[in-house]
């Protein structure tokens, strides 16, 4: 702020009180001594004299800061810096004392040169450091006006000699005067240019904050939606050049990946490049709506196909005017921004403005960076408007925008519901994305994704059952009404002419079994097609006429010099399929069913076909008797709007046969027909338990290949009942992305009865993401601080297992699961199993251990399991003897030293289960047959027939479970042996048939039950 400014802001009658006050009144003059007095012993807060201290001086700068800032009209700087702004003037003011020279000197030094002495003075201690430019220039000001005021103030000294008074009064009187008359008719530089920018930023940042999808135009589906909320950031790709390494051959080239949005932070030129609808024109308002919110550019957003129209592209004082812009800058404002380096020039839409208007307008743009260097700029353009190099010389970097990936569309379709208010659709929608192969690669860009919202919402959630609709109206949009709803010239070939001549070009394709084709073939297409296009005819030669479908039409493109393809595969299957169907190549079409790359052509042949043509294509498919032709006819009903009832009837029916799946082996076999399955499963409304189960079954099976899809079954049946569906959804969790499926389908399961094992790290973060498991396992290397810190709270869970795991060392710190009732252990570096005394354990599974030591401690266990070797030649030597044992598990090598003996100690025994390696002899015998309490015994299949033993009779086992069975056991002399038997279950190896009739037999009085 000028010392004129500020001067306005602060009246003389209230400045001069203050600075008296700095100086003592009763001081010798100039005029009585023989020398003069210094300004040290003039100032009232030094020497003898001293009537204020700093803290005083401080209050008169507070008063001066503080009446300014309360003046009538804008503040002179941010009140937040009212405080420093305080504290320099007080430095500045104090440095008074520590001028060498006396009131004359001053005054002849004049109140600038005064001021800049004590800002020089001041700085040297700090004063003023990190204040903003605006609190800069108020005390610069106000020092300036508190100088002027006190070389008035030594003027008025009666000690001052008169002459020298009246001629210092006149000149400080006629340098206010001139002062004052500046504030009136000289007003600050650049205020006029802030107070424009306070309203011109805003403006720009509402004018782009909406995003509108052209061609468009459904009744219950919004165009337009705040940017903030649908913006998506998508990837930008160029070629970047980095140093090579030690022993590296030197590499000039590499791609580089970046945020589009973060284009220009690394170079101030970028040509952005981008299919049609991939989100350029986004982007551009994306960029103008940051800028303009965060105040450090100036952006200018430049649509070339609006500027063009003016015929002379304009200078930066029209930039507004050339845009519509209302507001009116001070003259030369956007020359001043942009000789300052802040501005954002945006210039959108190369593409869209005739060729031959594209070198005047790269001859203006290059002019003005040269005259306004320091600025950034960004153009953009379809891929093939230019060559690669177009703008390279010029310093400019290109960059080229990529296709959407799955987790973009999602987070699309999300914010697209949330602005349009119509959550209900959400995930019907996502869940035929993730299901219909062919329209997730419609969805790879902005504009289609907006096009498939808005049909989806249109439809009331059933685009499945129109997807011929959609691609329609994907087609007009692309090809006529979004050129012309953005207020481009009409395109030079009609919608049915870009129609006819890419069908053939498709078609074409289709037969080759290609997806892309040179140039020179589809100018050869082309001519050949001209004489019947006639409304293309007249627009040049077949070379002439494909430039302008590659550059319009958006559904063509070039991946490389001298070659074309569709910009999804997804068009060039519906366009050929329907230029197959026109020219009634319908043999052509079935005689390819076999193979998989045609089955979207057949799909949507069966779309465009009449009724008639339909029913032949069908029926051809069922003859064939294959499971994925009969589900390739069932896909292609959908598209079948008018169909003869028989064969809809036939088709169904022969469907009905696989789905849903009555078993594994039948899921299996399903599979096989390929990721098509995924889009017929049905959800689980109206199924049975078992058909639900063979559903989830051959989700699960395609999940590694075709994930998406495979999810969307899945995530429909995350609320049913059912435990073996249940078993499924959380045992196939390793198939998918771990966050994702834990967030769509586990979370949501009735935790009764299941058990989740975490396997990876993944994993195991996920776990921290949803509700609390009861039953809980960690598969690998897993640090216990690490299974703690994914549990929110410790003390949820229950049940623990923890396998293969060399990382668990000491079992102590596994007592924070305080509530645990059952634990598993197979870590064979773990110790300290008596430190688990505390958790009141009553299910315990020792795997593997580094030892058994404080295993008797644990005398609340009431079922236990050992695998590995017990130390001792007693059971009672290594098991808790004091443990109410109702079950335990001995398998292995577990007895080897030991044997069954001591085992009748434990008199609570009702269930024992003997998997040992080692031979049972008489004695072990003995020991389970004084089992009172024994009712259920467990036999493992590898005890036959050696290792059985002499086994006596044991009356009062009711019940036998036979494990890992192979099936050529001879068990037959178990029957007399164990006289009250009633229930028997049978249990197969890995692998192995069990002739569950002949086995049964051998039990005639007891139930055989095959588990």
């Amino acid at each position: 702020m000028e010392p004129a400014v500020l001067g306005g802001k602060l009246a003389s009658s209230l400045v001069a009180p203050l600075v008296k006050k700095l100086f003592a009144t009763n001081g010798p003059g100039a005029g009585l001594v023989d020398r003069p007095v210094r300004l040290t012993h003039l100032v009232a807060f030094r020497g003898e004299q001293r009537t204020l201290g700093e803290k005083e001086v401080r209050r008169l700068a507070g008063r001066l800061v503080g009446d300014s800032l309360d003046s009538p009209g804008e503040p002179p700087f941010p009140r937040d810096e009212t405080e420093a702004v305080t504290d320099a003037l007080t430095a500045r003011l104090l440095a008074l004392g520590d001028l060498d020279m006396d009131d004359v000197q001053a005054v002849g030094l004049g109140h600038g040169e005064l001021a800049a002495r004590l800002r020089r003075q001041a700085s040297a201690v700090g004063a003023g450091v990190g204040l903003s430019a605006d609190a800069g220039y108020f005390l610069d000001s106000a020092t300036e006006w508190a100088c002027l005021h006190i070389l008035e103030f030594f003027t008025r000294r009666s000690t001052f000699v008169a002459r020298t008074l009246v001629a210092q009064t006149r000149g400080q009187a006629e340098l206010i005067a001139k002062v004052d008359e500046l504030i009136t008719r000289v007003p600050r530089p650049d205020a006029r240019d802030t107070a424009f920018e306070r309203r011109y930023l805003p403006y720009v940042a509402e004018q782009h904050n909406r995003i509108t999808i052209y061609g468009i135009d459904l009744r219950d589906s919004p165009d337009r939606w705040p940017l903030e909320v649908a913006y998506l950031s998508l990837e930008a790709t160029g070629d970047g050049e980095r140093a090579a390494l030690p022993g590296e051959y030197a590499e000039t080239e590499r791609t580089v990946r970046l945020p589009a949005e973060d284009a220009l932070l690394t170079h101030d030129r970028v040509l952005l490049r981008g299919d049609a609808g991939s989100g350029k024109t986004t982007l551009v308002q994306w960029l103008a709506v940051t800028a303009a919110r965060e105040g450090d550019r100036v952006p200018y957003v430049l649509p070339l196909r609006t500027l063009v129209r003016a015929g002379t592209l304009p200078a930066p004082a029209a930039f507004l005017t050339a845009v519509g812009c209302p507001l009116t800058p001070a003259e030369g404002w956007a020359e001043r921004v942009l000789s300052a380096g802040r501005g954002l020039v945006l210039v959108d839409g190369l593409d869209e403005i005739p060729a031959a208007e594209r070198h005047r307008t790269r001859d203006w743009l290059l002019a003005l960076i040269r005259a306004f260097p320091g600025n950034r700029w960004l153009l953009t353009s379809r891929p093939t408007a230019v060559r690669p190099d177009w703008l390279a010389p010029e310093g400019f970097r290109e960059l080229a925008l990529t296709p959407m990936r799955r987790p973009d569309v999602t987070t699309f379709v999300r914010r697209w519901h949330a602005a349009a208010d119509a959550p209900a659709y959400e995930a019907k929608l996502l869940d035929a994305l993730r299901t219909k192969r062919d329209l997730a690669r419609l969805a790879t860009n902005p504009l289609m994704c907006g096009l498939i919202c808005a049909l989806h919402r249109e439809r009331r959630g059933y685009l499945p059952t129109g997807r011929k609709e959609l691609y329609d109206a994907a087609l007009t949009m692309l090809l006529a009404r979004r050129d012309r709803e953005r207020g481009m010239e009409a395109v030079e070939l009609s919608e049915e002419a870009q129609l006819e001549l890419l069908q053939r070009l498709a078609y074409a394709l289709v037969l080759s079994g290609r997806t892309e084709m040179e140039v020179e073939t589809a100018e050869g297409i082309v001519e050949r097609s001209l004489p019947s296009v006639a409304s293309a005819a007249g627009q040049g030669d077949a070379a002439t006429v494909l430039r302008a479908l590659v550059l319009r039409s958006g559904l063509l493109r070039r991946p490389a010099e001298g070659v074309l393809e569709f910009v999804h595969r997804t068009f060039q299957d519906y366009l050929g399929a329907r230029y197959a169907v026109e020219e009634g190549h319908l043999d052509v079409i079935a005689g390819r069913a076999d193979d998989t790359q045609w089955e979207d052509v057949i799909r949507m042949a069966v779309a465009h076909a009449r009724p008639g043509e339909r029913a032949v294509l069908l029926r051809r498919l069922l003859a064939e008797d294959t499971p994925r032709l009969t589900l390739l006819a069932l896909a292609c009903l959908e598209h079948a709007t008018a169909l003869d009832p028989a064969v809809r009837a036939e088709v169904e029916a022969r469907a009905g046969e696989l789905i849903p799946p009555r078993s594994k082996e039948d899921a299996k076999a399903l599979v096989e027909a390929g990721p098509l399955v995924l889009e017929l499963l049905p959800g689980p409304e109206g199924l049975t338990d078992a058909e639900a189960h063979g559903i989830t079954v051959t989700a699960s099976l395609p999940a590694r290949q075709e994930p998406s899809g495979a999810l969307a079954v899945l995530r429909r049946f995350r609320e049913h009942a059912d435990l073996d569906v249940r078993r499924q959804l959380v045992g196939t969790w390793d198939r998918f992305d771990a966050h994702e499926y834990a967030v769509e389908v586990l979370d949501h399961l009735d935790r009764t009865g299941l058990f989740l094992t975490c396997a990876t790290v993944a994993q195991r973060e996920a776990v921290a993401v949803m509700g609390p498991w009861a039953r809980l396992g960690f598969r690998g290397p897993h640090r216990t601080s690490e299974m703690l810190g994914c549990v929110a709270d410790p003390g949820t869970v229950e049940q623990l297992h923890i396998v293969a795991n060399p990382e668990v060392t000491e079992l102590g710190e596994l007592s924070a699961f305080d509530s645990l009732k059952l634990l598993l252990i197979h870590c064979s570096s773990a110790r300290g199993l008596g430190q688990l005394a505390a958790l009141s354990l009553t299910d315990l599974l020792v795997m593997e251990t580094a030892d058994l030591a404080g295993l008797p401690d644990l005398t609340s266990v009431v079922q236990l399991s050992v695998d590995q070797r017990l130390p001792g030649t007693r059971l009672t030597d290594s098991l808790p003897t004091e443990a109410p044992l109702a079950y335990l598990y001995l398998g292995d090598d577990a007895t080897a030293g030991t044997g069954l003996r001591g085992l009748s100690h434990w008199e609570t025994l009702g269930a024992v289960y003997l998997a040992p390696t080692t031979p049972l002899t008489a004695e072990d015998w003995a020991e389970v047959r004084s089992l009172r309490q024994l009712v259920l015994l467990y036999l493992d299949g590898r005890l036959f027939p050696d290792n059985l033993g002499p086994m006596p009779a044991l009356p009062g086992v009711a019940s036998l479970n036979l494990m890992a069975l192979e099936g050529d056991e001879d068990i037959s002399v178990l029957r007399p042996l164990l006289p009250d038997l009633r229930t028997v279950t049978l249990s197969a190896a890995h692998g192995a048939t069990l002739d569950t009739d002949r086995l049964a037999a051998l039990f005639p009085d007891a139930e055989v039950v095959l588990e």
